[in-house]
This record gives C-alpha cells, structure tokens and sequence, in this order.
C-alpha cells in the first residue's frame, strides 16, 4: 500500500485560473488547464502563464474537459447549461465546431474529449437531463460515449451512470471510464472497429468517492480522482485500492453522502467545498521530467496543485506535442 499523502505538503502552482478543471502536462514542461472564460490557461516552465481565449463565436463558451492536438490547437468540451459540443480551439483563438450532434441528435453539455496513440477521439456526455444536476443519482443511468474516427462519429457506449472521465488503457485493447453517481469506474474491450463490449466493473466505490478524473501509470493501475471528498485513489489491476490523498470534513462529507443516498444532491453539494487545501479535485495528470508528479485539475480553485507519485505515469498522447506557439504580446498574459 503506497503510503498517504499529507495535503499540507501539496505544492501550487498558478494563479487565478479560472475553474481548472481538466489539468494535461506535457513533456516540455507546460501545463494546460481548462478556463472557464472560453478557453485554456497555459502554465509555463518558468512560472508565467497566459491564456488562449476564443474570439466572438455569438456563445458564452464553456470549456470542461479539453485535449491538446498536434498541430497545438486544442478539442474544448463545451458544458453549457442547456447546450454542448466539441469545438476547435486555434492557438490564436479562432473557434469552429469539430462535433456538435452524433446519430441525428444535438449533443447535450458535454463532458470530456481523450485523444487515444491511434488516433481516435473518445468523448463523453455525462447525462441527457437539464440541468445536469438531476443526473445527481445512484438510480439514473442516460450518459454515453461518442467515438470520432476516420468512420465518423457514433455513440458506442449508452446507459452511463453520469460519464465523466475516460481513457483507453495502456495496453490499447481496453477503454475504462468513470460513472461519477453510480460510483464505479467500467471498462469495455475495445474491437477492431472501435467498438465497445464486454462491459464489466473494475472497480467500485463506497461512501464519500464519487470518481471524476481518470490516469494510467506505467504499472496500468488506475488512478482516480473524486470530487466532494478531494480523494486520489490508486485502483491496482486486481481491483484493490489505495487512497493516496484526501483532503474533507467529516461532517461535510456525512451530508453530502446523505443528501446522495436520499436521492436530492444538487448542484450546492458540488459548489461548496470543506477542506484544508484543495478545491474539490476533479483530474489528475502525470507530468515532470519523469512523469512522476501528479498534477490536480479543481472545480472551485484558481491554481494547480502538485504532488509526487510512486510510480511514472503512463505518457499520454499529447505528451510529445509542442503545444501552441506562445504570442510575442498575448493578450491574456499573467506573470
């Protein structure tokens, strides 16, 4: 069992980011996180930071989950209270949609985009309701997952306890994604055609876990992060977990597992946090010169928090990628 983490000892790195949620590290050091003002935050090696922010696209939009792309634009999720979609960020902030219905149908608010080693996109929709915060249920299962490929865009997972995070397993045959309100985290086997089957739990998850974040280590353990409860769990390949980190109140904690249980948790649950440090932690990102620091991305927080791992992450897609090209005078700088 890998030994707890002391939240008092987390580093932070950035200031007054707006709603990070999604956090990517990659090799050159950079750090990407989403910005709730309509676009991304990019945090550089030498402390600076500035933002790629979407131009007049005629909507308010709303990143969530986000993925760098080789040529340095990025896929941006748009959570919109009633809308969603995939879109196209330009390093110079020109917006253009990359999906915005999948199978004759508008896609809801829309969660998270994970750019797989071959080169397929899988994107997630946490629920169909509106507001999503009626999706807040152990009993409701609507949300999907889409796969972009050279065949096009198709739903091939239905009937998600609110989907959130996803991410293909080192191994490239399995996809695992998290159920935040169904509290476990699922895999499917992954066909030639990219299709999904054997759908089967990995790991589930007791009182206080309600698993948002998902990262792979070299070792293929799962790591996971969970809102509420600010806890990373490490899930090992035969199904045992170690809690690597938790920062909550007791008390806090009890009403919000309560007001879970009893079917009324809404969005005041998630928009309140009681902790000593962190921010309700909602993804991680294995980063560093040896991709042996975890980087946490939060719903209520304005900075990144960072913390040593055990073991090496497993280098994701974009870890090689250069990102974009950093304006002269960025328009959006911060030191």
């Amino acid at each position: 069992m890998n030994p707890m983490i002391d939240p008092r000892t987390l580093r932070f790195l950035g200031t007054g980011l707006a709603r990070p949620e999604c956090v990517l590290a990659g090799a050159n050091g950079r750090l990407y996180a989403s910005d709730w003002r309509g676009g991304v935050s990019v945090l550089e090696p030498d402390g600076s930071q500035w933002s790629v922010l979407a131009g007049d696209a005629g909507f308010e939009l709303r990143p969530n989950g986000i993925a760098l792309l080789p040529d340095g634009a990025f896929l941006v999720c748009h959570l919109g209270e009633a809308s969603g979609g995939v879109f196209r960020l330009e390093a110079g902030g020109e917006l253009r949609p990359f999906l915005l219905e999948v199978d004759g149908m508008a896609l809801p608010p829309t969660n998270y985009a994970h750019l797989d080693h071959a080169g397929r996109t899988w994107i997630t929709v946490s629920t169909r309701l509106v507001p999503r915060a009626r999706g807040y249920r152990a009993d409701h299962a609507d949300g999907f997952i889409v796969l972009v490929d050279e065949r096009g865009a198709r739903i091939v997972a239905d009937a998600l306890g609110y989907t959130n995070e996803c991410q293909v397993h080192p191994d490239g045959r399995r996809l695992f994604v998290n159920e935040t309100f169904s509290r476990r985290l699922t895999a499917f086997d992954i066909g030639v055609d990219g299709s999904l089957s054997n759908r089967r739990t990995a790991a589930e998850f007791g009182d206080g876990t309600f698993p948002d974040g998902l990262a792979f280590d070299t070792d293929g353990d799962a790591w996971i992060t969970s809102i509420v409860s600010n806890r990373v769990i490490r899930v090992r390949a035969d199904g045992r977990q170690d809690v690597i980190l938790e920062d909550s109140d007791p008390v806090h904690l009890a009403t919000v597992e309560s007001a879970y249980r009893e079917g009324r948790m809404d969005r005041p649950h998630l928009d309140r946090t009681v902790s000593e440090r962190l921010r309700n932690v909602s993804s991680l990102a294995f980063g560093g010169a040896d991709l042996r620091t975890a980087y946490l991305g939060c719903l209520l927080g304005d900075n990144i928090a960072c913390m040593p791992a055990p073991v090496a992450g497993f280098p994701p897609t974009h870890w090689r990628f250069d990102g974009p090209e950093r304006p002269s005078t960025p328009a959006h700088d911060e030191k």
